[in-house]
Formats: structure tokens, C-alpha cells, sequence
């Protein structure tokens, strides 16, 4: 699927939302007439009568039935630890581009076990397959701009949404997941694979416990030279991802960074974002790669890469504290995602893992070597996967304890560790990042997309910690 040549958000699927009835009309009508100024300060919509998905539990699946729509690179990854999970059946995969439905067989082929039905004929192929009853919950893993419309329409299907990051690129596509998913029930969760990192969910008990006392600041970043997906022409995620940075000036890509920080924090469950500021760096990094790699003629010369090469912003939550996030893809520099969280007793930090406690008595040097912390504070959720994660593929052992972790829910009707609010908050970075940038720096409002649950939902038990 691409994104420059089909345009998912078109008047057709705005009909088939509508003649789905589970929408109100009156809500489609205010967000189809929302100019592009408008729609970045939409910061709340009319109070609905609709129960909210915070802590919501679905009823029990005993095998969980998936669909998959995108079995390119990422596909592959997800299919491949999906196969291996007891419990889950894979009824069928969408794919428009052939060597992907090509290779997906030949996974199924090394797998020993029976090919799902393929469904490859276009780009809409997905609502045939969305249209079977024998799917209980559907991975979308495509490029962005299909992210919300598929995830809206699997869960106007009655099948469970799992979408790759970022869920949403504009406040209007946060805000129809949120009310798709309050409507129809079905769970929208945004694939946050970070979240499940080993050290991210050590940290995650280590604030549980109290170990950094009452928090006050977070750090957090997707920092990663991707210049070279330039490259990618005709196919591969450069082939679309590139273009991005021709048509936003904003943090493209906030999730990886925020996600961890936000459960830390209890955003949405007892904390929120309230405002965000953010100013970027001029755009210089991407004109000079191509430069460099590519003939004066060809295609990644004859256009404007706009997104600055470093973007930060800062966020404020409604509790007043602080998170400093930042986005660059194209300066040569090492991987981080930061990862650092403040607290009245200490700091933990990642790119290298350190700490410093007051506690210990010396912080006033970083302590590099976290053994003893992981022989304390290992979460249970690892202690229990340790083995099996570092022994599969998918960025160390994560998008293992992710998947396994969903499945588990799904069959024990428990609620997800991240819900649509979580997916809407987290993806509303984007468009206000952009509002912010273009206006100075100043200011822009999240949407409280709860409608006031935050205050009352409990902190994140992604697992119990030990005591």
C-alpha cells in the first residue's frame, strides 16, 4: 500500500462510517467542515452518552482469530511471533503488493502450518476481509495515513483494532477512534512495542514502588539516523516515509519516546497531557543527503524536505509536570530514546541504562551498572518471558512480550495495557507539534480525549510487581 498514490480519508469512507450507523451524523458533519486551523484547536467534542473504554475488559476469547493487513517488512516480523503463540489462529492476511502475499506464504510454508486466505486484489481488498465473521481482532501494520481508517473500519466490522505507531496524524482522526471505539466496544490499541521494553518495564515497577519518589520530569526521544531509507524508491518504508518530511514541520514519529513516560506518569490514569510548546531546527539534513547520494535530476533533489532536523517539545500535564520530547531522523548521531525519568528521590535514564538516588546517598554521579536494580525490580512480565523474548525476533525480546501480553488479555478478558486514549493522547503530538511550531512556539491545548475519566481510572497494572 502506498501513501502518495491512494488517499485513504476520501468522501467513501466517510458514507461507509455514516451508513454504518454508529456514528453520530452530527459529529461527521463537524469534523468533515473543520478547516485545517480549526481542527489543530478542537480541543473537546460534545459529551456523548457512551461508556467509557477506560479499564474495559471484552469478553473472553478462548482462541484468538487474526486478521493481518500488511505483510511487508514489519508484517513479517509480526506474523512470524504471531505464528509461534498458543491460542491464536491466523485466518487471513491483506496485502496489495504481491511479493509480500508471496513471502507471507512462504513463512506459513516454513512454519509448518496451514496459509491463511490472502486477499491482494487492491487497496480496499481489506473490507473483503474485514467482511469475514471468522476474525476476532485484526493487526493493521501499513504505512501512517492508513492507520485510522483501517482501524475504524475493523471496529465498526466488531473486530478488536491493533495498529502500528503513530495511530492517528491529525486531532480529527484521534478524536474517530476515540468514538468508534467507545461505540462499537471494540479495543483500539496502538502497537507501542517500547513500552515493553525490559528496562522500560523495570523502570515501570521501580516508580510503582516508589523508588524515585513523587515524579516530576521525563525525558524522551526517537533519535535514529534514517537517511538511508532515502533510498528506498519504488518500495520499502522510505518509498513513503520520506515524503513526510516534504509536508510536516513537526515530530513526525513521538511514540516510541513517550509511550513509557506517559504509563510512569499515569497519564490518563490520574495525570494527562494539558500543553505543548515545541520549536524545531532548521531543515538542512535531508537537502544535503540528497545531494550527495542522488543525481541533480532525480526525484529526492527536485523537492523541500520542511521538517526540522531536530524537533523538541515540551509537554505539561494537569499535575504540572514536565516531559521534554524530541525527534530527529536525520542527523548522524547514536540511537536514543532517552528514556529518563525524575523523581524527588532519583533519576533513571537510558542510551546508556544509569541512576542516581539520593537514598544511596551518592547522587551526584551516574551509576552505570543496573544489575542490582534488575535483580529487584525485574517485572514480573519478564521474569516470566525472559527466555522465550530474548530468544525471538522484533527489537529485543519486545514486540515478543507485547504480542504475548495482547493474546494473554484477549483470553483472559483483561483489560489492554494501552487503550484508544492512550493511542489518541500519544498521536495528538503530531498535528500539535505542528500547530506549535508554525506559530512561535506557543502553546496548544491536548484534548482531554477521557472527557474527564482520567480522574478517576487507576494506575496502569501492565503487571503486578513483586512485594
Amino acid at each position: 500500500m502506498t501513501e502518495d498514490n491512494k488517499k485513504p480519508d476520501n468522501p467513501e469512507r466517510r458514507t461507509f462510517l455514516r451508513k454504518a450507523g454508529l456514528l453520530p451524523a452530527g459529529l461527521y458533519l463537524q469534523a468533515s467542515t473543520l478547516t485545517s486551523a480549526q481542527e489543530e484547536t478542537a480541543i473537546g467534542r460534545p459529551v456523548a452518552d457512551r461508556a467509557s473504554m477506560a479499564g474495559h475488559a471484552s469478553p473472553v476469547l478462548k482462541t484468538v482469530r487474526v486478521g493481518v493487513i500488511g505483510a511487508g517488512r514489519r508484517g513479517d516480523t509480526i506474523l512470524r511471533l504471531l505464528g509461534g503463540l498458543d491460542g491464536v489462529e491466523i485466518k487471513a492476511i491483506c496485502d496489495p503488493y504481491q511479493p509480500a502475499i508471496d513471502s507471507a506464504k512462504q513463512l506459513f510454508a516454513e512454519l509448518g502450518v496451514a496459509t491463511p486466505v490472502m486477499y491482494d486484489n487492491g487497496d480496499y481488498a481489506f473490507r473483503d476481509m474485514l467482511a469475514r465473521d471468522d476474525i476476532d481482532a485484526v493487526f493493521v501494520l501499513t504505512p501512517w495515513s492508513w492507520h485510522t481508517p483501517m482501524a475504524v473500519e475493523t471496529m465498526l466490522a466488531g473486530k478488536h483494532a491493533f495498529v502500528e505507531v503513530p495511530a492517528a496524524l491529525t486531532l480529527d482522526e484521534c478524536w474517530e477512534l476515540v468514538e468508534t471505539s467507545e461505540n462499537t466496544r471494540m479495543n483500539c490499541m496502538m502497537m507501542e512495542n517500547v513500552c515493553y521494553g525490559r528496562e522500560e518495564l523495570m523502570a515501570l515497577n521501580m516508580v510503582r514502588q516508589g523508588v524515585l519518589g513523587e515524579l516530576l520530569h521525563g525525558e524522551a526521544a526517537y533519535i535514529h539516523e534514517l537517511r538511508w531509507q532515502m533510498k528506498d524508491i519504488e518500495e520499502g518504508t522510505g518509498s513513503w516515509r520520506t515524503a513526510w518530511h516534504t509536508r510536516r514541520n513537526a515530530n513526525l514519529y513521538p511514540t516510541h519516546g513517550l509511550g513509557p513516560i506517559a504509563q510512569y506518569m499515569n497519564i490518563n490514569r490520574g495525570d494527562r497531557f494539558n500543553y505543548l510548546t515545541s520549536m524545531s531546527s532548521p531543515a538542512l539534513g535531508r537537502q544535503l543527503y540528497a545531494k550527495r547520494e542522488f543525481p541533480p535530476e532525480h526525484q529526492r533533489n527536485q523537492v523541500s524536505y520542511i521538517t526540522g532536523d531536530m524537533n523538541t517539545s515540551i509537554i505539561k500535564t494537569a499535575r504540572g509536570r514536565t516531559i521534554m520530547l524530541q525527534h530527529d531522523t536525520t542527523t548522524p548521531r547514536p540511537y536514543t530514546r532517552h528514556n529518563l525519568i525524575q523523581g524527588t528521590n532519583g533519576v533513571f535514564a537510558g542510551y546508556p541504562d544509569r541512576y542516581a538516588l539520593e537514598s544511596e546517598g551518592d547522587f551526584h554521579e551516574w551509576h552505570t551498572d543496573i544489575s542490582a536494580l534488575q535483580a529487584r525490580y525485574e517485572n514480573p512480565l519478564w521474569q516470566k518471558l525472559a527466555s522465550d523474548a530474548t530468544a525471538s525476533i522484533g527489537h529485543g525480546g519486545m514486540d515478543y512480550v507485547m504480542l504475548w501480553r495482547i493474546v494473554y488479555c484477549l483470553r483472559n478478558s483483561v483489560p489492554l495495557d494501552q487503550n484508544v486514549y492512550d493511542a489518541a493522547a500519544w498521536s495528538a503530538v503530531i498535528p500539535l507539534s505542528e500547530a506549535s511550531n508554525a506559530d512561535r512556539g506557543n502553546s496548544r491545548d491536548f484534548p482531554d480525549f477521557t472527557r474527564g475519566a482520567w480522574q478517576t481510572t487507576p494506575p496502569l497494572e501492565v503487571s503486578e510487581y513483586r512485594t
